[in-house]
């Protein structure tokens, strides 16, 4: 008699093994990020960080690129680069500050305000709520599961923000239309 259930008796697999389990559910999830962040690049042509920077620029009504990376976690660099999209697209303007000359201050601009009014969500909003009814041991078990997990996979290190999308958001695109499988900004 076969000990190993997940074989049968021919000694063929009948069902996937636990750790191939987990690489299809890692899969499924990095799979439904990419497909929402195109979703809503479909159907507001926004990637997730550059709406992230403009829901932020409405909550600070302006800001300089310093105090609105700090306040969407990204570096500076990066979000310079986001708000340069922005700003091609019409949705953010650069101005220098009365009291400061050497500081740019960026804020959105009307038409920013009227995309955002359609009410662009993020995949991570609906995860978040659905998270937050769960019991505390639940989302500590889930918590301390997936920390596990990154450090099985040795990315302890790799910067990441409170922010679902695929790829590095550091490397900069050549265009601006994510191609598939590039990183979304």
């Amino acid at each position: 008699m076969n000990d190993h259930p997940e074989h049968s008796p021919a000694g063929t697999r009948l069902e996937p093994l636990i750790s191939e389990q987990v690489l299809i559910a890692l899969r499924r999830i990095i799979r439904a990020i990419d497909i929402q962040s195109r979703l809503l690049l479909e159907r507001y042509g926004l990637t997730g960080p550059q709406l992230i920077v403009l829901r932020s620029l409405v909550e600070l009504g302006e800001a300089s690129v310093g105090e609105l990376a700090r306040h969407v976690h990204l570096s500076q660099a990066t979000a310079t680069d986001v708000l340069s999209r922005l700003v091609k697209r019409g949705l953010v303007t650069r101005q220098r500050s009365e009291r400061d000359r050497r500081r740019m201050l960026v804020r959105v601009t009307p038409q920013a305000e009227q995309l955002l009014g359609r009410n662009p969500t993020f995949f991570q909003e609906r995860f978040l709520k659905k998270f937050d009814r769960l019991q505390s041991w639940e989302q500590m078990q889930i918590l301390s599961s997936l920390q596990r997990m990154v450090a099985m996979m040795e990315a302890e290190s790799i910067d990441a923000t409170p922010m679902l999308t695929t790829g590095e958001i550091h490397k900069a695109e050549p265009t601006d239309a994510p191609t598939p499988g590039a990183p979304a900004r």
